[in-house]
C-alpha cells in the first residue's frame, strides 16, 4: 500500500450523497438530526429514483442544514417558507420528486399556514419534520411542540401551552400519508420514508429527536442516551391509530407508527382537469339547483 493510500481518510458509506467539502457539520454531539439525515439518504437510495430528479428543500434551523449537506439539487430557504419554495419547484418540474426537510418550528409555527394549505391541496410533496421540542438553533425558545410544563429559554418556569399534535393536524388537513417515529426507530423510519417518497400526494413523517444542548439540559435530560432510553421505554407502536389519539405524553406513552395511508386526488390532477375544461361546473350546478328550488316553490303556491 502506498503512502498516499495510507494517508487517505476512510470513506463513509453515504459519501456519494454528501457534500463532504462542508463537513464537519454544525450539529451538536448527541443531536438526533444526523440519524434522521442518514435515514433520509438511505431512503432516497432505496427508493430507486433518478437522483437527478430529486430535490431537497429546507427552511431555517438545525434541521434546515440538511439541504446544504446533501449532494442533490437543494434549496436552503427563508424561515418558515420551505413549503412555498417546494410548491413552486413541484409545479415547475412536476416530474421531479420534492422532499421538504425541516424542524417543527420552521414547518409548524412560522410555516404553519403553508403546511395546512399544502396538505389541503394535496400537493405531491414529502414533508419530513424533525421534532426536538424547541427552537434549537436560535436559543432554545418555546415551540409549538414543547411539552406542557417543559422549560425553555422563554418559559423558564415551564410551558403553559398544550403542544400541537402534528400528525392529527396533517391528517385533518388532507395528508395522504402520516407517520411518526423516533430517532431510535431507524429501520422503521427508513422504511416509512421510502413509502412516503413513493406516495402520490402530500406525505408527512414526524421524527422525535433528542436535543441535549438546548432542550435536554433545561429539562434534566443532559445526556442523549437518556432521551434515547426514554424513547425505547415509552414508545408504543400503534399502526393505523386515529391520529387524534396519537398523543405525545412525556408522563406516559409516546405513540408512534403509521397512522394514515390513503389515496386522494392530487393538486396537479385537479389542475389538469381545470386546464382541460374538465372540472365540474359548480357554479352552473348551483344555478340549476336554485332554479329547481324556485320552480318547486312556485308550484307549491
Amino acid at each position: 500500500m502506498s503512502q498516499t493510500d495510507m494517508a487517505a481518510p476512510p470513506c463513509h458509506p453515504q459519501d456519494d450523497l454528501l457534500r463532504t467539502d462542508r463537513i464537519p457539520h454544525i450539529w451538536c454531539s448527541g443531536c438526533g438530526i444526523g440519524i434522521v439525515f442518514n435515514s433520509l439518504i438511505t431512503a432516497i437510495k432505496k427508493s430507486g429514483l433518478n437522483q437527478d430528479e430529486v430535490a431537497v428543500v429546507s427552511g431555517i434551523g438545525c434541521t434546515g442544514r440538511m439541504a446544504g449537506y446533501i449532494a442533490l439539487d437543494s434549496f436552503h430557504t427563508t424561515h418558515g417558507r420551505a413549503i412555498p419554495f417546494a410548491t413552486g419547484l413541484k409545479l415547475a418540474r412536476p416530474q421531479g420528486q420534492v422532499i421538504v426537510a425541516s424542524g417543527d418550528g420552521d414547518l409548524l409555527a412560522i410555516g404553519g399556514n403553508h403546511f395546512i394549505h399544502a396538505a389541503r391541496r394535496n400537493l405531491d410533496l414529502t414533508v419530513i419534520c424533525v421534532n426536538n421540542f424547541n427552537y434549537g438553533m436560535t436559543g432554545g425558545q418555546l415551540a409549538p411542540s414543547t411539552p406542557f410544563g417543559a422549560k425553555t429559554t422563554t418559559t423558564p418556569l415551564g410551558s403553559p401551552d398544550e403542544p400541537f399534535n402534528f400528525c392529527a393536524l396533517a391528517a385533518a388537513c388532507g395528508a395522504v400519508y402520516v407517520a411518526r417515529w423516533t430517532a431510535l426507530h431507524i429501520r422503521r423510519l427508513t422504511t416509512s420514508l421510502v413509502e412516503a417518497i413513493h406516495k402520490k400526494g402530500f406525505s408527512f413523517v414526524e421524527i422525535l429527536a433528542p436535543c441535549p444542548t438546548a432542550f435536554g439540559r433545561r429539562n434534566q435530560i443532559r445526556k442523549p442516551v437518556e432521551l434515547l432510553r426514554m424513547y425505547h421505554d415509552r414508545s408504543v407502536v400503534k399502526n393505523g391509530l386515529d391520529p387524534n389519539l396519537a398523543v405525545i405524553d412525556f408522563a406516559g406513552n409516546l405513540v408512534v407508527g403509521k397512522f394514515v395511508d390513503r389515496t386522494r386526488t392530487t393538486f396537479l390532477d385537479n389542475y389538469g382537469l381545470v386546464n382541460r375544461r374538465e372540472a365540474p361546473d359548480w357554479l352552473g350546478l348551483e344555478h340549476e339547483r336554485l332554479r329547481e328550488e324556485k320552480a318547486r316553490a312556485g308550484a307549491g303556491q
